[in-house]
């Protein structure tokens, strides 16, 4: 069965195929897996998405809405002197992406998951699906995003997660923040507790850079400076556009990098920023994330050594300080990725396939451990399924500490244990003291006694042998002496 996942979210929205045989293959705009959640409506009436979308709101800016997803309660959406129906402008975006999945397949698939904040109610879930049906997509499977999030966690990580157990979500994205915890149930996720903050994600921290901006430059460029974030013409408007667009750019660099420039239009002036002046701006809000975060686990009935993990999903994650408090807040390290967009739609897909999805390895993943040339384990032991080790990698070697002549390097594991010493040709001295051996390799018949080809002066049985037949000989000759004598 061909099916088709999308994310819709409030920034960017992310499409994937699952086809027949298992595959992932992702829906590209414009070359990127992500497509901006953006509308424009041209003086034609027609709607264009995305970064198109994007590229015209430079022309007039009062006909584009960038963040659509964020007006689902406003009932209509001004665009120009037009006033929309909220799935109307819905059905745009998601109508590019069915064309895209149409033109990719050769057709219509044969299903649709469409995901959703596990906090939206009844209405907020009909408008999304009034939208689908109105981009051609007909009546879609509705998932919360966080239960797609935890069969990412399982099904693409490999992570063990026990029927019982249960899994927390930090999902922090462009416009808003949900926490929540979900249990493995034998038909999969059930939702315990979810809470949310509505005035919290990339665009609340995008805003507080700009504000920082104009505490600095306010005064030394009052007039550029209001007329560059209050504007009353087109030009001011493009203008402004420029001045988010690069702050959010810069925003992205800071969690790669530890300082970034920000153009200022009007001002002429780039203004430096550091990743320390960014964390002490945002602080404020990502404190607010981990305790509402603590109190959905709290909510759950649970504490947060409970739980099997915390998985971080959702673009401003990726900001370091997440991870940072989190762990710090509640002495859980959690799950994180190098390109947390994705994984709510993979994990989708995921949701009631019949065999794990076939995708290419995980960026920050490392390669399987793997034995040292050469070296040939004695036995094989019990495979144990769970999740693989977060630091794999090649398997070390060094030597064991024995004399030189009988030197050999072997694999050893990454906490030091004594280990078998592997077997030496035949006639060669047993090396020097007892060899411990580990206890968990299962017994092997013992190899036979083996000697070293010492040269015949320093055999002992040879010397004793001689030194005997030298006895022998002196004894002799003094009876022959004291009978003859």
């Amino acid at each position: 069965m061909r099916v088709l996942g999308i994310d819709f979210g409030t920034s960017n929205t992310v499409s994937m195929l699952r086809m027949p045989d298992g595959r992932l293959r992702p829906l590209l705009f414009d070359g990127a897996p992500l497509m901006p959640t953006a509308v424009y409506l041209n003086p034609e009436g027609q709607m264009l998405v995305g970064r198109d979308a994007e590229r015209h709101a430079r022309v007039d800016p009062s006909r584009f809405e960038p963040n659509p997803k964020r007006r689902i309660d406003d009932g209509a959406v001004f665009l120009g002197d037009q006033e929309l129906p909220v799935p109307r402008v819905f059905a745009a975006v998601l109508g590019a992406v069915a064309a895209e999945a149409r033109r990719q397949l050769g057709g219509a698939p044969e299903q649709v998951r469409l995901t959703h904040p596990a906090r939206w109610g009844e209405q907020r879930r009909r408008l999304l699906t009034e939208a689908a049906r109105q981009a051609g997509l007909g009546n879609p499977q509705l998932i919360a995003e966080p239960v797609a999030a935890a069969s990412y966690f399982t099904a693409i990580l490999r992570a063990a997660v026990p029927v019982g157990r249960s899994l927390a979500i930090y999902d922090l994205g462009g416009g808003t923040f949900d926490a929540t915890v979900v249990r493995r149930t034998t038909a999969g996720f059930q939702v315990l507790s979810e809470e949310g903050l509505a005035d919290v994600g990339g665009l609340d921290f995008d805003h507080a850079i700009v504000e920082q901006l104009g505490e600095t430059y306010q005064a030394s460029h009052p007039e550029q400076w209001s007329a560059l974030v209050n504007p009353t013409d087109a030009a001011g408007r493009r203008q402004r556009r420029m001045l988010y667009e690069d702050v959010r750019a810069a925003k992205e660099m800071l969690s790669r990098t530890s300082s970034a420039d920000i153009h200022l239009p009007g001002l002429e002036v780039d203004a430096h920023v550091t990743r320390e002046e960014l964390e002490t701006l945002i602080r404020p809000y990502l404190e607010r994330t981990v305790t509402c975060l603590a109190r959905t686990i709290a909510g759950a009935g649970m504490a947060p050594k409970d739980l099997v993990g915390i998985f971080l999903v959702g673009g401003s994650s990726r900001i370091p300080l997440c991870a940072h408090l989190i762990h710090t807040e509640l002495q859980v390290a959690p799950t994180t990725l190098e390109q947390p967009e994705t994984v709510v739609v993979e994990g989708a897909l995921c949701i009631g396939a019949p065999t794990p999805p076939v995708r290419p390895p995980m960026p920050q993943l490392q390669p399987p451990r793997q034995p040292a040339p050469g070296y040939q384990p004695p036995r094989p032991s019990p495979v144990v399924v769970g999740p693989p080790p977060q630091q794999a990698g090649p398997v070390r070697t060094r030597p064991i500490s024995t004399p030189p002549a009988q030197n050999r390097p072997i694999s050893t594991p990454p906490a030091p244990q004594p280990t078998r010493p592997a077997p030496q040709p035949p006639r060669m001295a047993p090396p020097a003291g007892p060899v411990p051996r580990p206890a968990p390799v299962p017994p092997m018949p013992a190899p036979a006694p083996a000697r070293t080809r010492n040269p015949w002066y320093q055999e002992p049985t040879v010397l004793i042998t001689i030194l005997v037949l030298v006895v022998v000989v002196v004894l002799f000759v003094v009876l022959i002496i004291l009978a003859s004598g």
